[in-house]
């Protein structure tokens, strides 16, 4: 079976690993499905973001904002206002989260019921 097609150029899995890391922390998901719904002020994401503190919600959205997946407007007001909204690259992340969502929900109990039976085994 020829997999070549299919199968990553090797010389980028470092930096494929690097961002699969970034994507998979505690944070990215569900700070990138807040915003899926349009853009947010800075606490209003922090409020929909259970437990996150305002120092990781902050690095979390510059890494965002650095990778090309949210964009920050800076509003003129007096305080200035920041919003935050998801860019293209952003809302294909998200769109990619919630197949992959959808596909843990489907298979959980069937999970469940393997860890089970390996712990079971395995005591």
């Amino acid at each position: 079976m020829d997999m070549t097609a299919s199968t990553p150029d090797h010389r980028n899995c470092g930096r494929i690993g690097e961002l699969l890391s970034t994507i998979g922390d505690r944070w990215t998901l569900p700070v990138v499905v807040t915003l899926h719904d349009g853009p947010l002020r800075f606490n209003a994401v922090r409020r929909a973001v259970t437990g996150i503190s305002q120092q990781m919600l902050t690095r979390t959205l510059r890494i965002l904002e650095r990778d090309g997946m949210v964009d920050r407007t800076v509003h003129p007001t007096v305080p200035p206002q920041v919003e935050y909204a998801l860019t293209p690259l952003g809302r294909s992340l998200t769109e990619e989260a919630f197949r992959l969502g959808t596909w843990v929900q489907a298979h959980l109990p069937l999970i469940d019921n393997h860890r089970a039976q390996f712990d079971d085994r395995n005591g």
